[in-house]
């Protein structure tokens, strides 16, 4: 359905076409921008994202690719706000991904307070305003069911978070409407000493589960 890339994976080309533009027109897959710089550091149990330079060029260049939308991995707070409305003023659909730790001893009561701040901020967003939605595996099932049906939510999809691929794949089965958008379970199993078959047969068995 979609893929995440980098700034220079953008600008690079797959058989003469930029990638945004090889992966719409040969593989009918959207392109989603990785605009983050990275988390700062650790403070009141939270890392929210460094300051974003150069965000509106960036966006700008982004649609000038062909790409779809953007991807950036924080904490929605108050302070990424404006971020987020210059993504989609710019004509981009931004994914906000507010990864949960899976091994935090509270994740349960985590996911109920994030729940609670990202429909105060879906409330507030006006009509042609819309998000996507990455988020970790809820612990329990169907939890994020509100978001999955709000009308300023394109697509909420699940991150695997340092689960299993056989756990990320059994807890995504009991939430109705979300999709995949794993990396580390979807590579799982990859490695530079295989042969390109093996890796391919890999991947394709990987991909296969998690479509299933």
């Amino acid at each position: 359905l979609g893929a995440i890339l980098f700034e220079m994976t953008m600008e690079r080309k797959v058989n003469g076409k930029f990638t945004p533009d090889y992966l719409w027109n040969e593989k009918g897959i959207v392109s989603f921008l990785k605009v983050d710089k990275g988390l700062a550091e650790e403070k009141n149990g939270v890392q929210l994202m460094k300051e974003i330079p150069n965000l509106a060029e960036t966006v700008k260049k982004g649609v000038e690719y062909g790409v779809f939308g953007t991807k950036m991995r924080s904490v929605i707070k108050k302070a990424n706000e404006e971020a987020i409305k210059q993504i989609i003023a710019g004509g981009l659909v931004p994914i906000v991904e507010p990864e949960v730790d899976i091994n935090s001893a509270e994740k349960e009561k985590c996911e109920e307070i994030l729940k609670r701040e990202i429909l105060k901020e879906l409330d507030k967003l006006e009509e042609g305003q819309e998000v996507m939605l990455k988020l970790t595996l809820p612990t329990v099932a169907d939890f994020y069911k509100e978001l999955v049906d709000h009308k300023r939510v394109v697509r909420v999809v699940a991150l695997s978070g340092g689960y299993s691929r056989e756990e990320s794949n059994e807890l995504l089965a009991k939430n109705h409407g979300v999709i995949a958008s794993f990396s580390r379970a979807l590579t799982e199993g990859l490695n530079v000493n295989q042969t390109q078959e093996e890796f391919d047969k890999m991947l394709d068995s990987s991909i296969q589960s998690i479509f299933e």
